[in-house]
């Protein structure tokens, strides 16, 4: 039976709708697969993630969540694109090493995720431990780690959003734990290299330190920021290891080139704790820990609030424990005199809130007058 030309006509209208109509659908497809999946290492992502957990509702699962440690400074020193590729096979080991025993995703960033069934303490403990394993890497000048935060569904946590907001926290209150316990060894280390250069600029540096820590406290900063600025102040003078002796120690006034090695050891200071990836977080307050109040300091001539506040407290707390000890060029001033001489400096060399508390502290009894012998 031969067709009319009209009926082939409408056939192939027919055809052509039915393929555009899978054409459609295979594009859709695809779409949908791409809105739930990580362009950079082929995880899930988050959307997928919360997909997975509304379907899993009823299932006894372990959510870990995985953020990387050292991760920025690897990015800095070797560039964005190095860091893509990191991520990527990150990303790899990671869905490798958990298979077909849960899911991988990548949350963004430097975060990554599992979900697996909750076959009890050992098991789930060693696949959480293997994951975090697999997302470890490290070579000549970097090293990479991750902190995790794991949650019991639906035991912990009734919701995706109720988990993920658990996790998230213990993930990074481990974070702040090893990058504290990190962070002394090394602040430590340094210290001691200080003191053993100069005794009497490791004293200083304690000394400095534990007033900064008070003055942050007074000022009602972060439990974050205190330990910031106390690493940070304890630290201050790590750059003065490059400057020679017969600089620091030099009765008379300093050479303009004499000044400008002084002038160098913020610097010298920040490349140093930059160095060590637990401290690289204080760099920047050792940076400008001389800048001064009304934009006449140094490195960079910061201004005002333009200067961190925490590196503002350092300078005004350096400066005075600095005045009421001995230097190899001035006598020490006693509390009072170095007071008035706070006060007489505050909206030009200090904070003016910042000279007020620490005020406040030592008339409350907190600093105890001393004679050491310090370093320029």
């Amino acid at each position: 039976m031969r067709l009319s030309s009209a009926a082939l006509s409408i056939l192939g209208v027919i055809a052509r709708m039915a393929l555009g109509f899978h054409e459609n659908m295979r594009m859709l497809m695809v779409s949908q697969h791409e809105a739930r999946t990580d362009h950079l290492t082929g995880l899930g992502n988050r959307r997928k993630l919360l997909d997975d957990l509304t379907a899993r509702t009823g299932m006894t699962d372990v959510l870990a969540l995985f953020d990387l440690n050292g991760f920025k400074q690897y990015n800095d020193t070797f560039g964005h694109l190095a860091g893509d590729a990191l991520l990527a096979r990150l990303g790899a080991s990671l869905g490798q090493f958990v298979g077909n025993r849960g899911i991988a995703y990548r949350m963004g960033g430097d975060e990554f995720c599992i979900v697996c069934t909750d076959d009890g303490d050992r098991e789930t403990a060693e696949l959480v431990d293997g994951a975090r394993a697999a997302l470890a890497e490290d070579g000549e000048g970097f090293a990479v780690s991750a902190a995790f935060g794991s949650v019991r569904l639906p035991l912990e946590a009734s919701s995706a959003t109720e988990a993920l907001r658990l996790s998230d926290q213990r993930m990074y209150a481990q974070k702040q734990n090893v990058r504290g316990s990190a962070g002394e060894q090394s602040s430590g280390v340094l210290l001691k290299t200080l003191t053993e250069r100069d005794p009497n600029l490791g004293t200083h540096a304690k000394e400095v330190a534990a007033l900064a820590a008070a003055v942050a406290t007074r000022l009602g900063l972060t439990t974050n920021d205190i330990e910031r600025v106390r690493i940070a102040a304890s630290l201050h003078d790590i750059g003065k290891i490059a400057i020679p002796d017969a600089i620091l120690q030099k009765t008379s006034a300093l050479t303009e080139v004499e000044l400008m090695f002084v002038r160098r050891h913020t610097l010298i200071g920040e490349r140093i704790l930059h160095a060590a990836p637990a401290l690289a977080h204080v760099s920047a307050i050792v940076r400008a820990s001389h800048e001064r109040f009304d934009g006449t300091g140094y490195p960079d001539g910061l201004k005002g609030s333009a200067i961190p506040l925490l590196a503002r407290i350092v300078f005004v707390c350096d400066a005075f424990d600095a005045m009421t000890s001995e230097r190899p060029y001035a006598a020490a001033l006693t509390v009072d005199e170095a007071l008035d001489e706070l006060d007489r400096n505050a909206g030009t060399q200090f904070d003016p809130s910042v000279v007020s508390v620490v005020r406040e502290l030592v008339e409350g009894g907190f600093v105890r007058p001393r004679t050491q012998t310090i370093a320029a």
